[in-house]
């Protein structure tokens, strides 16, 4: 479908999705960041819901600033995905030891591996150069310097929340391994130092949203921010690395002589800088992928409404962008007063995963169409590949 404008806007805000059908917080929300005078254009994906600081579905470029908020405090969040040799009929009837198998080789919720993972042992490891980047460690703000032990053996775990790890079958019985995961929490320390450190600057005081506070290019604090978060977008980035290495190992041993396609992975909160109408700008995307012209990025639905591989078609007026998922409808407490386990059990049935109270906020029901939210952005992505969970590992 073609954007549509939001009326009320400094700026123009591309939505992909109907104006109407937006919760009144998530608009003011973007109104309140189209009246910061560095935003050079907002695309709202058809995602979108109100967010914590900032609206999750949103992609802003910036003129030589960047808000903190606007990336969200999981910095570097995003999605991989590996195609394997392996079919439907290869997999046994009970997928009970498979997913206990995967929960044992990748931590998940608060735990984390006992040891520092030896990544030199994880057979067909996409990531390299460690030593330089564990380097970088001590260049991070210091309010985090006593969190390098934690973040060592946090590397190659899953968290909770919406995080998953996922076995899937696309529409020709292929079996795929998919996950979702980001920074765990030195990407959650990083982000929070950096939104209290914006809030006190002079230029932040008469903004619309104190939550939308900015760095400015050419200040020590605008240096500072961009070294923390490039360090954390590469940790989320690797740490689905380890995760997925550690997820085809148990495949292997599962299945032996089980081969591996590409590894797709895509951030969906990060920060990149990019040129548009010859304009050199910092494009935060939180809850959006990057969609130019040939990108493999993956769109997830929730735990038993299967996940899209789809292919950029690059369309500018969305900053090269698209969603990253199906978004949620409701809130997480909502959704607990609103399902039971008995309601989780029904529409996650067919799907080996945890059915209890610790994971009703995640039931299917508190999210959005995957398929309205696909269609709703035909000229942004093209459809490559259809998954559905038989697998789903939750935090």
């Amino acid at each position: 479908m073609p954007y549509t404008e939001a009326p009320g806007a400094r700026v123009p805000i591309r939505m992909w999705t109907d104006p109407e059908g937006v919760e009144p917080a998530a608009m003011d929300q973007l109104r309140n960041v189209t009246r910061m005078p560095w935003v050079h254009g907002l695309a709202v994906m058809p995602d979108v819901h109100y967010g914590k600081g900032a609206t999750v579905g949103s992609v802003i470029a910036m003129r030589d600033a960047v808000s903190p908020a606007a990336v969200g405090v999981d910095i570097g969040c995003g999605m991989t995905a590996v195609k394997t040799s392996l079919t439907a009929e290869d997999l046994p009837d009970d997928l009970g030891r498979l997913r206990s198998d995967l929960e044992s080789a990748v931590p998940v919720g608060f735990r984390m591996h006992r040891a520092p993972v030896n990544v030199r042992r994880i057979h067909g490891l996409k990531s390299g150069d460690w030593d330089r980047f564990w380097d970088g460690f001590d260049d991070l703000a210091p309010s985090v310097h006593g969190r390098r032990d934690r973040a060592a053996h946090q590397m190659g775990t899953l968290g909770g929340g919406n995080h998953f790890l996922e076995v899937c079958l696309d529409d020709d019985g292929t079996v795929w391994t998919v996950l979702h995961s980001g920074s765990r929490n030195i990407g959650k320390e990083l982000a929070e130092h950096h939104i209290e450190q914006a809030r006190k600057l002079p230029h932040n005081q008469d903004l619309p949203d104190r939550d939308l506070a900015v760095f400015v290019s050419g200040t020590p604090e605008m240096d500072a921010y961009r070294r923390d978060l490039f360090w954390a977008q590469d940790y989320a980035r690797r740490n689905r690395d380890v995760m997925m290495g550690l997820a085809c190992d148990v495949l292997r041993r599962s299945f032996p002589g089980v081969r591996f396609g590409q590894w797709i992975s895509c951030h969906h909160n990060y920060v990149a800088e990019e040129t548009y109408d010859g304009v050199d700008v910092l494009v935060t995307r939180k809850g959006a992928i990057r969609a130019g012209r040939g990108d493999l990025g993956i769109i997830p639905g929730s735990m038993a409404t299967g996940t899209y591989i789809v292919r950029g078609l690059g369309n500018e007026s969305s900053f090269n962008s698209a969603s990253h998922g199906a978004g949620r409808r409701m809130s997480r407490s909502k959704a607990r007063k609103t399902f039971t386990e008995a309601d989780l059990a029904e529409q996650t049935r067919g799907v080996e995963c945890r059915k209890d109270s610790g994971v009703v906020d995640e039931i299917p029901g508190a999210y959005k169409d995957i398929e309205e939210v696909v269609s709703a952005q035909t000229d942004l992505v093209e459809v490559v590949a259809h998954l559905r969970q038989v697998v789903c590992v939750k935090g």
